[in-house]
């Protein structure tokens, strides 16, 4: 796809999109690319990501497809997920689906619900430093939104209704020339999100884009402060980049910037020994192999063939299965610090390790988990009102005290459909 975009002169936009900078002169803010111009077609959009922006435009907002979906169709590469930048406010946007759900307190975003599927839509995002929201609410223009992306291979917006790309910072220059170039200052972009770094890294060994000499020298400066973020972060991020199908190139380029120590420290103690490094491109080609056949690995299935290198039981002649499970436990949660992945995952990917050893863990009956039923709430009210009834009618019973209980003689049936019915 980027050979292509190179080949036949992509990257050569003939429009361009003006705004007034307040001094009456018009200055172009964005590169406009048609439809002949770029390689995005509508048939590689999720059809419930267009139906959305079809009815957000219908109903007089601005809707794109941004992001990493646009990143990856540019690279030749089918999207996991679609994301969706729009004009409208969240409860603008809440008020158009009756599956949409909005999330978040410091900035608040729609998710639309389809199934299992999750489709995110996000408000323009204003770039102004100095403002206090209180939740930092605080909506702006496709311009301004632009600004706020993290790397220029994340900047593109896809219009489907008219096949027009937009390109706010040279972004697709960049595909051409395989850059990765951060738009947020770097004087505090990274210690602002140190998330970001992981991304950048992360973007570098899976596209295999060069990072521009700024962004390398800030990642070293900067690397110390991935301890500042919070658990859940790390865990999404690390949860991410082993299930990516690109686990052993990423943790090595993270490695190589000093990151690892700081995201995996016990985990980073190994990465130099050929036998975990082999589990993990066994890991990549799983996945690989998961996604291509339509049966992605399990979560539980992915930290076992992370952790299996790196458990060691010296004495397990010597230790009952249920010693053994609760050691394989207490290793794969100090080697997976400060993640956080839930218990009953870990707990499944120690009982894998097991079984390769050929020792079975025999459960109690008290750890079983037993799935609970939501209570209905129509079924409830139906309930409530039998037993009011119920209530209702032992009182007439008790109304009518002395009276002894007789047995009601039956009527005679008549004709056959008498007998029938009696």
């Amino acid at each position: 796809m980027l050979a292509s975009l190179q080949r036949t002169g992509y990257c050569k936009a003939v429009f361009r999109r003006y705004k007034n900078n307040g001094n009456g002169r018009s200055v172009p803010v964005a590169d406009i690319y048609s439809q002949g111009e770029h390689p995005i077609k509508n048939s590689q959009i999720d059809k419930d990501a267009l139906w959305a922006i079809r009815k957000i435009q219908q109903s007089g907002g601005e809707a794109y497809i941004v992001g990493g979906a646009i990143r990856d169709i540019m690279l030749g590469r089918t999207p996991k997920d679609f994301d969706i930048a729009t004009s409208l406010s969240p409860r603008q946007v809440q008020r158009l689906f009756w599956n949409a759900r909005i999330i978040g307190r410091r900035f608040r975003i729609v998710h639309l619900f389809f199934g299992q599927k999750i489709i995110e839509v996000t408000t323009f995002r204003s770039d102004e430093e100095n403002f206090e929201d209180g939740r930092n609410n605080v909506f702006g223009t496709i311009e301004q939104d632009a600004r706020r992306r993290d790397f220029s291979i994340n900047s593109l917006y896809y219009n489907p209704s008219n096949g027009q790309l937009l390109d706010f910072s040279k972004a697709l220059p960049d595909f051409r020339h395989r850059v990765i170039r951060s738009l947020i200052p770097l004087s505090y972009s990274f210690s602002e999100d140190p998330v970001r770094m992981i991304r950048a890294l992360k973007y570098q060994a899976t596209t295999g884009f060069r990072l521009k000499g700024d962004v390398k020298r800030a990642i070293k400066k900067n690397a110390m402060n991935i301890q500042n973020c919070s658990t859940s972060r790390l865990t999404e991020e690390v949860s991410k980049i082993l299930s990516s199908g690109s686990a052993l190139p990423i943790l090595e380029n993270l490695e190589k910037y000093g990151i690892v120590q700081y995201m995996l420290p016990q985990v980073s103690m190994y990465l130099e020994y050929d036998g975990v490094r082999n589990a993990l491109a066994d890991l990549d080609r799983a996945v690989k192999e998961g996604i291509a056949g339509g049966t992605p690995l399990g979560k539980e299935e992915i930290i076992y063939r992370f952790i299996r290198p790196m458990l060691v039981f010296s004495d397990s002649a010597d230790m009952t299965p249920d010693e053994i499970f609760k050691e394989g436990f207490r290793q794969a949660k100090i080697l997976l610090s400060p993640m956080t992945p839930p218990n009953y995952e870990i707990e499944k990917a120690v009982e894998m390790v097991m079984q390769d050893m050929g020792v079975r863990r025999f459960r109690k009956a008290s750890d079983v988990r037993v799935k609970r039923k939501k209570p209905n709430a129509v079924l409830g009210r139906k309930r409530a009102a039998e037993e009011e009834l119920s209530t209702a009618a032992s009182g007439r019973k008790r109304k009518r005290k002395g009276q002894k209980n007789r047995i009601q003689p039956q009527p005679e049936a008549k004709t056959m459909a008498e007998a029938h019915d009696l």
